[in-house]
């Protein structure tokens, strides 16, 4: 064997500023994750309200938080008329869920559900306990309990593709617990919420007809501004939003 098998593997210093600069994310990541967990522990005790600061948008993974006006207001239709036997679902929202976690904790007025869960791709929010890894690609993929077990759901799809929609709808109707099986309600059962794209909106009242989701006047709005024109679709009315006539899309 040659000598110079035995010496030691030396780094060039472009390499060795590269392996620095990696374990340096993976620290910064690796603290940053721990700061959002203690926050999020923090928030769940009802000390301090959390805000979406925390977790950077990442438009790569089609990444754009609501404004805190819309995620608040989203979020109290959630909860209105709620009951203490009712499961909330947030699909790919994770700013309404945020906003839901806040108003639970600081409106003792607000009637409890008996479960919130957030179905999330991105893994930052399983610092929080309600958190459920969620994957559009494989749309009933989730723990066999949530099978028609939830009463009230908010859904935004990542993408504004006919794929996406179609398999965030089949997550959505697996989840649902069906009408016969839920309580009395003067409102439609499962309550629900989609937000997405202004042209998804032939596509999003065909998949959700059977839920009575129909396009409604109310626009939600971003923290960063979008450019695609942005709907809310409901199978319900409220103090928010009525439903959008045929007169008023002629209008617009």
């Amino acid at each position: 064997m040659a000598d110079s098998d035995d010496e030691p593997i030396t780094l060039s210093s472009h390499a060795l500023s590269a392996l620095q600069e990696f374990y340096g994310e993976r620290d910064a990541h690796a603290d940053k994750f721990e700061k959002l967990k203690a926050a999020a522990e923090e928030q769940h005790a009802g000390s301090q309200p959390l805000s979406m600061d925390a977790f950077t948008e990442d438009w790569n993974e089609s990444q754009f938080w609501y404004s805190d006006e819309t995620a608040t207001l989203l979020a109290k239709q959630l909860l209105d008329g709620v009951r203490e036997d009712e499961v909330i679902a947030v699909v790919s929202a994770p700013s309404v869920f945020v906003a839901l976690k806040n108003l639970l904790n600081t409106d003792s007025t607000l009637p409890k559900p008996a479960k919130v869960y957030l179905l999330e791709h991105d893994q930052r929010f399983s610092v929080f306990p309600e958190f459920i890894f969620y994957d559009f690609q494989q749309p009933i993929k989730l723990p066999a309990h949530l099978k028609g077990s939830v009463d009230r759901i908010i859904c935004d799809p990542p993408f504004l593709s006919e794929d996406c929609q179609t398999k965030a709808a089949l997550t959505v109707r697996w989840m649902s617990r069906p009408s016969s099986g839920a309580n009395s309600h003067s409102s439609p059962h499962p309550r629900l919420i989609v937000c997405t794209g202004e042209r998804m909106e032939t596509l999003v009242t065909k998949l959700y007809r059977s839920f009575g989701a129909r396009t409604t006047t109310y626009e939600p709005r971003h923290a960063r501004g979008l450019s695609n024109e942005f709907y809310c679709y409901a199978n319900f009315e409220c103090d928010a939003w009525r439903f959008r006539s045929e007169a008023q899309d002629k209008e617009g």
